[in-house]
């Protein structure tokens, strides 16, 4: 066996777009930090099998190649060291990124910025391989030089203290060791009906409540810090929905990351408040990490 049959494999998701190029080149550095293998996936149910006999000039797959090959130079001319190959699947979209994604580290997608803000726009295909996807998902929007990635800001990790799941901070952490970065820590508490009168939010039940997060959010992260002592690690309590905490003050971000839970409680939505706020409103890179 090779070793690069035994490396991890990072999978990004190609449809031709200026943001799905700029989700390759993310994917790639990705990749080159990992130690893992590239692998450049565009799927289309009406590809067909190929035929040596085929003439060039009537060859159906000829814009799945395309779309694919123009990642793979690009890639290789920037990571020329990086194992990278290619994958056409003749398949629905959301069947082969779901399936890829079982067989992967990680999952990238492009996302696409649909205003003049920091907007993110998923199609109906991001979103349901979003949802249900058992991989962490990277979002990465389209940039004029999809070669400056950002990797060098802040890891920022949105986290609830409901469950505190250890995929999320096992993600989080690992992330800002490998890159040698700081990690934010946010963490968002909406104020309860009590905590507001005629004169504004009381401010013994917004100082005490405050208090009590700041402990419980510093308790919950002891123990990975103790496991990754040389990430700095800025903690950040903020008495607001958790949704807005998550994406107030993250400009120059390098990495947002997010959980979402495997099974919800029926009749509620796939995803939820903070993913979605995540997902419409970072103007960085977004991970979300799927957890129990």
């Amino acid at each position: 066996m090779t070793d690069d049959a035994v490396k991890p494999v990072v999978t990004v998701g190609l449809d031709g777009t200026p943001e799905s190029l700029s989700a390759a080149l993310w994917a790639a550095q990705e990749a080159s930090a990992r130690g893992a293998t590239l692998r450049l996936l565009h799927a289309w149910a009406m590809i067909v099998p190929e035929r040596g006999d085929h003439p060039r000039e009537n060859d159906r797959n000829y814009w799945p190649k395309r779309i694919v090959a123009e990642a793979c130079g690009m890639i290789e001319e920037r990571f020329p060291d990086l194992p990278v190959y290619e994958d056409l699947a003749a398949e629905e979209p959301v069947d082969a990124l779901l399936g890829a994604a079982a067989e992967s580290q990680s999952l990238v997608l492009g996302s696409r910025d649909v205003t003049g803000l920091a907007g993110y726009f998923l199609g109906a295909v991001g979103m349901h391989v979003l949802a249900r996807s058992e991989t962490v998902t990277v979002l990465v929007r389209a940039r004029e030089d999809p070669a400056s990635m950002e990797e060098n800001g802040d890891v920022v990790l949105g986290l609830s203290l409901r469950g505190t799941p250890d995929a999320l901070l096992t993600y989080g952490f690992g992330t800002a060791a490998r890159r040698a970065a700081v990690l934010r820590v946010v963490h968002g508490r909406s104020l309860p009906p009590p905590a507001y009168n005629r004169g504004g939010v009381d401010p013994y039940i917004s100082h005490e409540m405050t208090v009590q997060a700041q402990r419980d959010l510093s308790r919950t992260l002891r123990p990975w810090r103790d496991r990754f002592p040389d990430v700095r690690v800025v903690e950040s309590v903020r008495m607001e929905s958790p949704a807005r905490a998550v994406v107030r003050d993250i400009a120059g971000t390098g990495l947002l990351v997010v959980g979402r839970r495997k099974k919800r409680p029926a009749l509620s939505p796939r995803i939820g408040h903070v993913l979605s706020a995540a997902v419409h409103h970072a103007p960085c890179p977004v991970a979300v990490v799927p957890h129990a």
